[in-house]
């Protein structure tokens, strides 16, 4: 049963994957540019799923890696304009290196103090960037002179196959013996580790993991939009929708956070005219197929007859 739902979460994978590279041959620029975003917030919800689906751990700031590794290239190019390919690399170490100085007295705690230490960093990170306004741009946002591309196809495209392959390396390790035993940490530490498994170890590689594809991400997103501001990336709002795409999605699929991160931008846009009010009504959605949908989205396009 388990090889039956890998292969068909692989085929339904690789036809949408299919399907979206075609779609600059008709879409306008204005749909490429939701997608594009929408790929991105799906690499974050599929990394936040990695460490709370598998490994149990609440992490109630996922903005933190991810502000991490923007502002990190964004700053640099600012500063230096320096290679891209650099400013992404500098990106992504700053995040696993966050990460990392988080995760490593975070993974000590138990219960609700490991969440509610990654959302004080949160808190911490912003207040950093409002009160070093020289160097971070402060609440009018960091400028970004360089940006990968013009082209809405082309930024499509990076967006695209940068979710696909992160995906793909994120699912695989879902499946490995490193996401099985994720799985059962995050079950019953207190048995997994008498059974002679390193709890600890796999949680911080966990963290390590969901860092880098966050961070990555992140850099990636500052040179789409060529700017960064904490209202972009690092806003505790920014974090919540991160949290509940990976929930519509289905905790524990990995893939289908992207399912729930296009959902919500596809909703948050059709509903801008209402102001203010379209969160509300976003959230309001989403709590309801939370409800009615425990597995989410995924988990109704994966599910055999026998479970119906």
């Amino acid at each position: 049963m388990q090889s039956l739902s890998t292969a068909r979460v692989l085929l339904i994978g690789l036809a949408v994957i299919g399907l979206a590279a075609f779609l600059p041959l008709w879409a306008s620029g204005y749909i490429l540019g939701l997608l594009t975003l929408a790929y991105y917030f799906g690499v974050f919800a599929m990394a936040w799923d990695l460490l709370f689906g598998f490994a149990g751990e609440v992490n109630f700031g996922p903005t933190f890696l991810i502000g991490v590794g923007a502002y990190t290239a964004g700053i640099l190019d600012n500063l230096y304009q320096p290679p891209i390919w650099l400013c992404l690399a500098a990106g992504t170490l700053a995040a696993v290196t966050g990460g990392l100085v988080l995760a490593l007295p975070a993974l000590r705690l138990r219960g609700p103090y490991f969440g509610l230490t990654t959302l004080v960093a949160v808190l911490i990170l912003q207040d950093f960037i409002v009160v070093d306004a020289n160097l971070t741009g402060g609440e009018i946002g960091l400028t970004v002179p360089d940006v990968i591309s013009i082209s809405a196809a082309v930024n499509y495209q990076i967006a695209l196959w940068f979710m696909a392959v992160s995906g793909a390396v994120l699912f695989a390790l879902s499946r490995s013996p490193v996401g099985l035993i994720l799985q059962a940490s995050g079950q019953d530490a207190v048995q997994a580790g008498a059974l002679g498994f390193n709890v600890t170890k796999h949680k911080l590689t966990a963290f390590v993991i969901s860092a880098f594809f966050s961070g990555l991400a992140g850099s990636l997103m500052v040179f789409y939009l060529g700017s960064a501001s904490v209202g972009t990336f690092i806003d505790v709002t920014v974090g919540v929708q991160v949290i509940i795409a990976a929930v519509l999605g289905g905790r524990r699929t990995i893939l289908g956070a992207v399912l729930g991160a296009i959902f919500l931008i596809a909703m948050s846009e059709a509903l801008r005219p209402l102001g203010d009010l379209s969160n509300f009504v976003v959230f309001t959605m989403a709590l309801v197929v939370v409800l009615l949908y425990p597995n989410g989205f995924f988990g109704l396009l994966t599910r055999s007859k026998e479970d119906a």
